[in-house]
């Protein structure tokens, strides 16, 4: 059986920085932080070591936000795309009307916080950090 999908982002060293703004909006805590240098009896290039390889933000007893820095020296750099959204379904108003003031800051809107017909209140955006959020709160 099937207890949670969650998703895993990728970054072009941003990653650490993209966390901790994703922790200031959202809550949760860091159950994991791995950083290159950790890796034992591996020759790091010294540009890379204080990347993260992999970060995990526990947010509700199921659900991780997880990700990880790429880099062009262990292969390929990320390449940002709009195949993925990450929506966040709110539980008030008040909520979601902070969550998207925040993590939309310094993004773009691609749809405005507003009601429609599917929800009591609907937003799509890409943050500063080139991830693709969409909000949706129903009463």
């Amino acid at each position: 059986m099937l207890a949670a999908v969650n998703p895993y982002l990728a970054f072009n060293g941003t990653c650490e920085a993209a966390f901790n703004f994703y922790k200031s909006v959202l809550g949760g805590e860091f159950d994991e932080i791995h950083r290159y240098k950790d890796i034992p009896g591996e020759d790091i290039p010294e540009t890379e070591k204080e990347k993260i390889m992999h970060i995990s933000l526990q947010l509700t007893e199921n659900v991780w936000l997880m990700g990880a820095d790429t880099s062009e020296a262990f292969g390929e750099a990320t390449r940002f795309g709009d195949c993925v959204t990450l929506t966040i379904c709110t539980t008030s108003e008040e909520e979601t009307r902070r969550v998207f003031n925040l993590l939309s800051e310094d993004g773009k809107i691609t749809m405005p916080l507003e009601k429609t017909y599917w929800a009591d209140l609907y937003a799509a955006f890409t943050d500063k950090f080139g991830i693709s959020w969409a909000l949706n709160f129903m009463k």
